[in-house]
């Protein structure tokens, strides 16, 4: 079998999940598991969350989907909320999805669905929450209509509006004014609320890490919670998060190098003087990013190194010079414990995101510690 694998943790994700907890304090979490839980597999994380989180956040109704039918019962936030009244109907076999409104367009899909809701003894209400652009200018209502789309949400029979969520663009910079401003206007949204009863939502994981006064009822945690860091100028472990993902893969090859000798596709690296190179069976067929520049770290036999040359769709080379006890076989890790995600993103000019939701489905999941919560 081809070596390249991602072993997922699932003692580590609960440890993060528990310490952003308790960074929180009394909000709740409703844990993003999005993009196939930031690649590491969506129905496998929301099980071992199962006694975590009281609620998990997913982009949408398809992905929300995709849960029940594996049987997660915990409730859904759909972040993106509906697309169009079809999914709404369907949304009806289903219990606890919350949706979010977001533009003036959706009550419609809503007239010809919220009707078909069953509103007798022991039926669901339909719950939504309203998204307020406070900054960001993708998703949201501006705070002129937020009173006139809770009125007329309330007229529909079998909905309820359970909360008021905004998204930050700058949570992730100290001191941003942006920050400051989606803060202040986020305040003056939960003022016009009134005393409703609503629920109000604004930290992703940048904001439960830096801005503790905006953690309110509900926090959002998505990377911070798969152990990388969403600030640029630091990494999991400076909070003291613990890697889920560990991608590795094995060497196929070793050859000895000269002076003057290239490794690869455009002759990208030339050696220098002597140099013992192996060959990773792992490349960006496997999600490892192409753009990634010479010198990015890796681990072999659990010494750090390098990589050396272009990587290509299933291959990449490293310098294995000093560390003599590297053979066909030896295992290399791209990232994880001993090599940050939050690290080698920044070799390919990314966030670890995209290292994490990039991973193809070629690489094999294997979960550890499965025993507990899920």
């Amino acid at each position: 079998m081809r070596p390249s694998r991602a072993l997922i943790d699932l003692d580590a994700l609960r440890h993060n999940i528990r310490l952003l907890n308790s960074i929180a304090k009394n909000a709740r979490c409703a844990a993003v598991i999005k993009a196939d839980a930031y690649g590491h597999g969506a129905v496998e994380i929301a099980r071992a969350l199962k006694a975590e989180a009281p609620k998990l956040a997913v982009a949408c109704y398809d992905e929300a989907v995709s849960l029940r039918e594996a049987g997660i019962t915990t409730p859904l936030l759909v972040l993106e909320g509906f697309y169009s009244s079809e999914e709404l109907a369907d949304s009806t076999r289903w219990r606890d999805i919350e949706w979010v409104v977001h533009d003036m367009e959706q009550l419609d899909m809503l007239s010809e669905v919220a009707p078909l809701r069953k509103t007798g003894p022991g039926s669901a209400r339909m719950q939504t929450w309203i998204k307020l652009n406070t900054g960001m200018n993708r998703l949201g209502l501006p705070l002129n209509k937020l009173a006139g789309v809770a009125e007329m949400l309330g007229q529909f029979p079998g909905l309820s509006v359970i909360g008021l969520m905004t998204h930050f663009a700058c949570a992730d910079e100290l001191d941003s004014l942006l920050q400051q401003e989606q803060w202040r206007a986020f305040q003056a949204g939960m003022q016009a609320a009134g005393s409703g009863g609503w629920s109000y939502s604004s930290a992703n994981s940048a904001a439960l890490l830096q801005y503790p006064e905006t953690h309110l009822d509900w926090v959002r945690p998505g990377i911070a919670m798969y152990g990388a860091s969403p600030m640029a100028d630091k990494t999991g472990a400076d909070f003291g998060l613990k890697p889920v993902m560990t991608f590795e893969s094995r060497l196929i090859a070793t050859r000895e190098l000269q002076a003057g000798d290239s490794i690869g596709y455009g002759a990208a690296w030339t050696a220098n003087g002597p140099t013992r190179m192996g060959v990773v069976a792992v490349g960006y067929g496997d999600g490892y990013p192409r753009q990634m520049q010479n010198g990015a770290p890796v681990a072999v036999c659990g010494k750090r190194t390098k990589i050396i040359g272009r990587v290509s769709m299933d291959m990449l080379t490293v310098d294995i010079s000093h560390i003599p006890e590297a053979r066909i076989g030896s295992e290399v890790e791209l990232w994880g414990g001993a090599v940050s995600a939050d690290e080698v993103a920044g070799y390919a000019s990314t966030i670890s995101y995209t290292l994490f939701t990039g991973m193809t489905s070629r690489v094999p999941r294997v979960y550890l510690n499965r025993s507990e919560g899920g």
